[in-house]
């Protein structure tokens, strides 16, 4: 019978579900929802069509790592260091760490700027949500660890809720499809910006990584493709749906135009038309709680599984702190040391800013490489060959494009 046949497919899914999905509720992290908030606020509805198309970008890059992960069985930075050796998987592992840090730090700001909107002390909204990770990962599986991800995340669908509420005018959307100034440094330099804000490298150590601690393997490689596909979408909708809610707002009133949106306390102002200055704020906070808390999660995971794969250390959660100490000491460590520089440092703008321009740069590195294995590192049935390489190429490289033009104009060189 069909419905019994689909039960199998089902359970399947289930539980291979969770990989694709976390890394992209993470990708919403508070940096790329400032990046879409200020696209929205000072240019209309111009760049949600650049969002549309982030979705098969954002799923052909991550895929790779399903390949990877499902038919190696080896985290990122361990195939980099078994095929090309260990100084490149060193130059691999230092980008990811300069991108990591400034994204954990970014992360933490985020929620140090929500307690500072409702009036909470930052050791409480720094220290809190850095004991819960802490809790969270010595002392569960990654099964857990997963499940707690997706549960928070997907609060971070309120956003989609907010869109609504901001009663953006359809007909306006669609013209302004029409209306791009790509002669204008400044919109080039949020093309960049939206770019590097939507692929990150640690996104493809964490990805590939929970997939060889989950224990799929190549016949599982269908169904986490699916995985991977449907939270491309869901995380492009996030970004979409705070732009439409800070365009229908500040930039339909034109406040946004000038100075755009660069802090937290001035992205929740721009929902409080929609919701009132209170509601507002309060779906706002959840939102950006809920995906500076996974962002934190998997930005820290990354860390300590490259950290493994490079060293050739334990370095799974599925072992306890004492059979991996430097996995667990690698993620105390970096997510510790965000929350005190949040707690010391006041000023993160420049931080956030200068974040964003490092993503783009290491894009050519993280990419290169991402490549170059999964076209020469794996069985020859399960390299990426075919019209399928070229499509590969063809978006990565237009990809890594935009996001040089957009370096380049943002340090005024062009």
């Amino acid at each position: 019978m069909p419905h019994a046949a689909s039960l199998p497919r089902l359970s399947t899914l289930l539980k291979t579900a969770g990989p694709g999905l976390v890394v992209m509720l993470a990708d919403t992290d508070v940096g790329s929802l400032i990046t879409a908030a200020q696209s929205g606020a000072r240019w209309g509805y111009s760049l949600l069509l650049l969002q549309i198309l982030l979705v098969p970008i954002l799923y052909i890059v991550q895929e790779l790592t399903v390949r990877l992960g499902t038919a190696t069985g080896r985290g990122h930075g361990e195939l980099i260091r078994a095929h090309y050796g260990p100084i490149w998987a060193w130059i691999s592992y230092a980008g990811l760490v300069v991108a990591g840090i400034g994204a954990i730090v970014t992360e933490f700001s985020g929620m140090a700027g929500i307690g500072d909107v409702f009036g909470v002390p930052r050791l409480v909204s720094l220290g809190l949500p850095a004991a819960l990770l802490l809790g969270l990962v010595f002392t569960g599986s990654y099964r857990r660890v997963e499940v707690v991800a997706i549960a928070v995340g997907l609060f971070e669908l309120v956003f989609i809720g907010l869109a609504i509420a901001a009663r953006p005018n359809p007909g306006d959307i669609v013209a302004s499809f029409a209306h791009m100034p790509l002669g204008d440094s400044s919109y080039r330099v949020l093309i960049a910006a939206n770019i590097g804000a939507v692929i990150m490298p640690w996104m493809i150590f964490y990805q590939q990584s929970a997939i060889v601690d989950k224990g799929l393997g190549w016949d599982h490689a269908r169904t986490a493709r699916l995985d991977t596909f449907v939270g491309a979408v869901i995380s492009q909708c996030v970004m979409g749906a705070i732009l439409i809610a800070a365009a229908a707002t500040i930039g339909q009133a034109g406040q946004g135009t000038k100075n755009g949106l660069e802090t937290v306390g001035d992205l929740a102002g721009a929902f409080t038309p929609a919701l009132g200055p209170w509601l507002g704020q309060v779906v706002f906070g959840v939102g950006i709680v809920a995906a500076a808390f996974v962002a934190l999660n998997v930005v820290a995971l990354a860390l300590a599984w490259g950290f493994g794969d490079v060293t050739g250390r334990p370095h799974s959660l599925e072992q306890s702190p004492r059979e991996a100490p430097a996995f667990y000491g690698t993620f105390a460590l970096v997510v510790v040391a965000g929350a005190v520089t949040v707690q010391l440092v006041t000023n993160l703008v420049a931080l956030n800013i200068a974040v964003e321009v490092m993503n783009a740069l290491l894009l050519p590195l993280a990419l290169g490489l991402l490549i170059l294995l999964a076209t020469r590192a794996l069985p020859e049935d399960r390299r990426v060959r075919g019209a399928y390489k070229w499509v590969v190429y063809g978006v990565s490289g237009l990809t890594v494009a935009f996001a040089m033009i957009g370096v380049l104009d943002g340090v005024g060189l062009l």
